[in-house]
């Protein structure tokens, strides 16, 4: 990618202090977590939430990425994060335990998804999270219902073609299922063993992303809620485009993390023995939420 003509901000994990356990999961306290669904849009939404409620903090909604679990994105970081704030974790349609119902898969419509679980649980406004896909539902959910959020954390997202890795598009030409990632299967057929599921699954968030067309600039721009920007600095998106959506936002902020698609996250698909970074980003991400 070479270097960049930008002051960028690179807050590096290795200088926050964090744990000294291989597993920051495991020597964290387990906070409670409840489960439900709930009537949204037509949708029979699952979600859990996690924590208790704070008087001083806004619960914060977790959207996973396309293809994922509340379980295979978020279960190193879920304990980390509800120690200090409720978390509510969401499976979007046709995700996890989340039917799949007759309606267009779009990021705009699992946003409204979103906004309307707000109103079932009755709460005004949150801090939403997202991951991926989810990051980009996260912006989704700041242009179409601003007074629902509070701040935005949209992780590894992009809002232009142009804004991935070369050679990133070109697996949506002619897509099969085999091409799906291991641990992603595994974690689909852990809730759903019928095949059938898993190919619905697969089928929808490939269109989704193959008919993606280009965002205008002002639908960042129109964006009020402060948001932090974040990927990998071996991200697919690129660094150049996550500078650019930070820039657009009116309030946006910048963090680029040592780490892959997900990595830093602890991700199903990314996890490593004795990686420190997930608690470092979590340690980072709630002075953003907190300031």
């Amino acid at each position: 990618m070479g270097s960049l003509p930008f002051c960028i901000l690179t807050l590096m994990i290795g200088v926050v202090s964090c744990s000294h356990s291989s597993n920051p999961i495991a020597s964290a306290s387990q906070p409670k977590m409840t489960s439900d669904y709930a009537p949204v849009n037509g949708l029979t939404m699952y979600y859990e939430v996690h924590g208790d409620a704070h008087e001083h903090s806004r619960p914060l909604v977790l959207i996973h990425g396309g293809g994922s679990t509340i379980e295979s994105n978020w279960s190193h970081i879920l304990p980390l994060l509800s120690r200090s704030r409720q978390v509510i974790a969401i499976e979007e349609q046709g995700h996890g335990h989340t039917k799949a119902i007759d309606r267009p898969f779009t990021f705009e419509n699992s946003a409204d998804d979103v906004a309307a679980l707000l109103d079932y649980l009755k709460i005004d406004k949150a801090d939403i999270m997202g991951f991926s896909n989810g990051g980009n539902i996260t912006l989704r959910l700041g242009l179409r219902h601003p007074n629902k959020v509070n701040k935005l954390v949209a992780i590894s997202c992009m809002y232009r073609r142009d804004g991935m890795v070369t050679g990133f598009w070109d697996g949506f030409k002619k897509p099969d299922i085999s091409m799906m990632p291991e641990p992603l299967k595994e974690a689909d057929r852990k809730i759903n063993p019928d095949p059938q599921h898993l190919q619905q699954l697969f089928d929808q968030d490939v269109k989704r992303m193959a008919t993606f067309q280009d965002w205008p600039d002002t639908d960042l721009t129109s964006i009020a809620a402060p948001t932090l920007v974040m990927i990998g600095d071996r991200d697919v998106v690129l660094p150049e485009h996550a500078i650019k959506m930070s820039r657009l936002l009116p309030k946006g902020r910048l963090m680029i993390v040592p780490g892959d698609h997900g990595d830093f996250l602890g991700d199903v698909m990314t996890q490593r023995p004795h990686n420190q970074a997930p608690a470092g980003v979590v340690k980072l991400i709630e002075v953003f939420l907190e300031e």
